[in-house]
């Protein structure tokens, strides 16, 4: 194909970035994410925490609706299991909902499964998530999440 003036201009107009002007754009988004990552990072934490004060709603929502049916809470020994099977030990209750209460027994944000006791010491049961370092206590993101006490 023979080459005219008129492409050979063509080629000549297409522009491109420089690289000052990419290098520019580089910074710039460097700067951005220095300056929007570490509050996303406490978001983060944060979310994790208000995630787990909503399972932990949800697991006693479905704790009442399983004394509703049946008289009793599960016992500390049947555990949050009795709200997704059918409970074989402990006093087997009568009028459980085939199908249950829970299609699973969710686990808290950081992938730990809740500490149930019942009876409780602070009601008829206690429903608690250790935090991020599942462990009893802890300030900011290790601290207890405890049903009886989420403000």
């Amino acid at each position: 194909m023979k080459k005219t003036k008129k492409t050979d201009k063509r080629h000549l107009n297409e522009e491109g970035f420089t690289l000052i002007e990419i290098m520019v754009v580089v910074t710039i988004l460097a700067i951005l994410i220095a300056l929007v990552a570490p509050k996303m990072v406490g978001r983060t934490d944060q979310a994790r925490r208000v995630s787990t004060k909503v399972q932990i709603k949800n697991i006693e929502g479905a704790l009442q609706l399983y004394k509703l049916d049946t008289g009793i809470y599960p016992s500390t020994e049947q555990g949050l299991d009795a709200l997704s099977e059918l409970p074989n030990i402990g006093e087997i209750p009568k009028n459980w909902r085939k199908g249950g209460y829970l299609p699973k027994v969710p686990e808290d944000a950081w992938g730990n499964r809740f500490v149930y006791v019942s009876p409780g010491t602070h009601g008829d049961y206690d429903l608690v998530s250790y935090g991020a370092d599942n462990e009893a206590g802890g300030d900011d993101n290790d601290a207890d999440l405890e049903s009886w006490n989420l403000s």
